[in-house]
């Protein structure tokens, strides 16, 4: 996969405005956000529109009928142009990135630079709530894009597999996966909204990437996505994210170390 495939600049964005299979949405933490101003013709996703109504957890992947419903009825087909933003926080944006594409969506990128990028371009900008009309959506799920808590606990028993924590280094010095190694998706990134060169990315991955495979997890399955896809978009396409992440390992009581004071950094999840 090259950058291309996850990230599309604003430039490329305005060329293709006019385009009707184009679908915009933003993937913001709260439609607060959304509606204070955003891109015209966004719509909001609604991250929880594409979770699972019955898990213990925020933000975990819906099962399959139910998340290809509702990939329809936000107004996708197989054959929509899809470019997700964020607002001021990136990893929302690429966390929508990597459900449609487990969900088999392949046109799907994400605005390196978010909102920020747009407003620097001199984009205009609306408030108006926007919806498009339902679509039928034929999937084609890629299940090994997710993993459970269970193939989790049996990697750790793996050398070709890396459990990577996402998190900055002193959350994961509070409470981490026991095995698991850091390498922090904050320093993949530029002020929370620009993905890094690939020549500055790289350096980064070089260890993990030397595995046969990749799990990776922060606090809610959504900072891990940003990790998952840069180590696809550099060549590794036998990587995972471990959804649960640390909200369901420490409260089920699984292996877990650190200096205790996870409470600290749950915001940070």
């Amino acid at each position: 996969m090259k950058r291309e495939d996850l990230l599309i600049e604003v430039d490329e964005l305005m060329e293709i405005l006019e385009d009707e299979n184009l679908r915009i949405f933003d993937a913001s933490v709260s439609d607060d956000m959304y509606l204070e101003g955003h891109i015209p013709g966004a719509v909001y996703f609604d991250h929880e529109r594409f979770s699972d109504p019955n898990s213990s957890y925020e933000i975990t992947i819906s099962p399959e009928a139910l998340l290809a419903e509702q990939i329809g009825n936000a107004g996708i087909d197989n054959n929509s142009k899809v470019v997700l933003y964020a607002c001021g926080m990136l990893p929302y944006a690429i966390r929508a990135w990597w459900v449609l594409r487990y969900a088999g969506h392949e046109n799907v990128r994400v605005l390196n630079g978010g909102i920020t990028a747009w407003k620097k371009a001199k984009g205009p900008l609306e408030q108006a709530s926007r919806k498009y009309e339902p679509m039928k959506f034929s999937p084609r799920f890629t299940p090994s894009m997710f993993v459970k808590k269970d193939e989790v606990a049996a990697s750790l028993k793996s050398d070709d597999v890396a459990i990577v924590n996402t998190l900055p280094p002193a959350s994961f010095e509070a409470s981490h996966i026991t095995g698991s190694v850091c390498v922090s998706c904050m320093n993949m990134m530029k002020d929370m909204e620009y993905l890094l060169p690939n020549d500055q990315l790289a350096p980064q991955l070089q260890e993990v990437s030397q595995k046969k495979r990749i799990i990776t997890y922060c606090g809610g399955g959504i900072a891990a996505t940003v990790n998952a896809a840069v180590h696809m978009m550099m060549g590794h396409d036998n990587v995972a994210v471990y959804d649960g992440s640390l909200y369901e390992w420490l409260s089920e009581g699984l292996p877990a170390e650190g200096n205790g004071k996870w409470e600290i950094w749950k915001q940070a999840a």
